[in-house]
């Protein structure tokens, strides 16, 4: 990206707020415009200009991103402010985000930036083999891609890397959107080992980069009571409960999703894995099918609901709770007596209080109880940053059901 010294670099001026530069100071990433002296010079800086931040009595406190269009007005990349943003500085971040995943995981099949609690503030790379996908989802990400890209190929070896340009985040910073491989060739479904599992990821054309990596762990939960088990996935994306249940031992496992590709994907997987004769698909609203499963008496040993995020803002809350406790209601009779039902939400603005408030809500007015037997979160590659509460979104809550 294009760099500038500490000299040439402007500055930009925190309001006088001691509570605001305090939680800076003590590494809250984030500056709020109304937290930021917005004058005119200020406005006018482009979207990712590197500048130096000073709290009220002008100290220097770090060095930030600033984007004029975003309500998060700066993040802080570095408490230098004389830190030179290059293909070194990606280089560095990467090598110690690689070095937890390289510990964790026997193959290279993970999360390898998650954004702030990774130092890359609104970045994310997945990382498939020899492939890693990159979402840019901030001004200054976009502006940098090229010096992020040539550190990634040197710090991991990768072959292809994919931008994935697409989402929520980039249109609250006022970018584009656009999908496209930046080095080497892509083409077709990228097999994926998890867990025993085999998922096919559609890195170009899928849901965010193809495949969903933080709920690893709550698939190995769910596979604790897998075997011999007849298990339905609701909101099942390529697979990604009902592949797992499958792998420890599943007698059945009906994936419901409203996309056709998606299904598409997970049958391919269940056929790498040798388990098509046990594997079943259902494509459409997945209330809609929940209803109609119920209607047919269905039932089964587990059901696992991972919808997409229905609280995706705070604006969004109440309705997304209504949503939650709509799925738990409609999936708690579908469990047989004895049986697991596993509720998910990917919603940050959804804290796990008011999630399991919802949930078990829904499990009575469904004419079910149940007792919790386990609370699960996103995988280690999906580090929580603890000034950042945003950055840990994912809660699984599963139930074992009373008779």
């Amino acid at each position: 990206m294009t760099e500038n010294t500490l000299s040439t670099r402007p500055t930009v001026r925190l309001r006088p707020n001691k509570a605001g530069a305090r939680a800076i100071r003590h590494g809250f990433p984030w500056v709020y415009a109304d937290e930021l002296v917005t004058d005119r010079r200020t406005r006018a800086l482009a979207p990712g200009t590197l500048a130096v931040l000073e709290d009220a009595e002008r100290h220097p406190m770090g060095l930030v991103t600033v984007n004029p269009n975003s309500k998060i007005i700066g993040r802080m990349l570095d408490r230098d402010p004389r830190a030179a943003i290059d293909t070194a500085w990606f280089a560095a971040r990467l090598r110690h985000a690689l070095a937890l995943r390289e510990t964790l995981f026997d193959q290279p099949f993970y999360r390898l930036v998650h954004a702030e609690a990774d130092g890359l503030p609104g970045v994310v790379i997945d990382r498939f083999g020899d492939t890693a996908v990159i979402q840019p989802n901030a001004a200054w990400a976009e502006a940098g891609l090229d010096d992020l890209a040539r550190a990634l190929a040197e710090v991991t070896g990768v072959a292809n890397i994919v931008k994935n340009a697409t989402g929520r985040a980039r249109s609250l910073e006022g970018l584009g959107e656009e999908t496209v491989v930046i080095q080497g060739d892509v083409s077709g479904a990228l097999s994926v080992a998890m867990n025993g599992a085999t998922y096919m990821a559609d890195v170009l054309g899928g849901q965010k980069t193809g495949l969903f990596f933080d709920q690893r762990p709550n698939h190995a939960f769910a596979q604790r009571f897998a075997k011999g088990a007849r298990v339905l996935d609701v909101f099942s994306h390529v697979g990604g409960f009902s592949l797992a249940a499958l792998a420890a031992g599943a007698v059945q496992a009906t994936a419901v999703d409203s996309s056709a590709p998606a299904l598409d994907l997970a049958a391919k997987g269940a056929i790498a894995m040798e388990a098509a004769d046990r594997f079943v698909t259902r494509q459409g609203d997945a209330f809609a099918q929940m209803e109609a499963l119920a209607a047919e008496g269905a039932q089964f040993d587990m059901v696992i609901c991972d919808p997409p995020a229905f609280a995706p803002s705070k604006q969004a809350l109440e309705a997304g709770l209504r949503a939650y406790e709509r799925v738990a209601r409609l999936a708690a009779p579908l469990v047989a007596p004895g049986g697991v039902l596993g509720l998910c939400s990917c919603s940050h603005a959804a804290d796990l209080g008011a999630f399991r408030t919802a949930s078990t809500r829904g499990i009575g007015r469904g004419g079910r109880s149940g007792q919790i037997i386990h609370t699960g979160f996103a995988g280690p590659d999906h580090p929580l940053m603890p000034q950042l509460a945003e950055s840990g979104y994912l809660k699984a809550l599963f139930y074992r059901m009373m008779p």
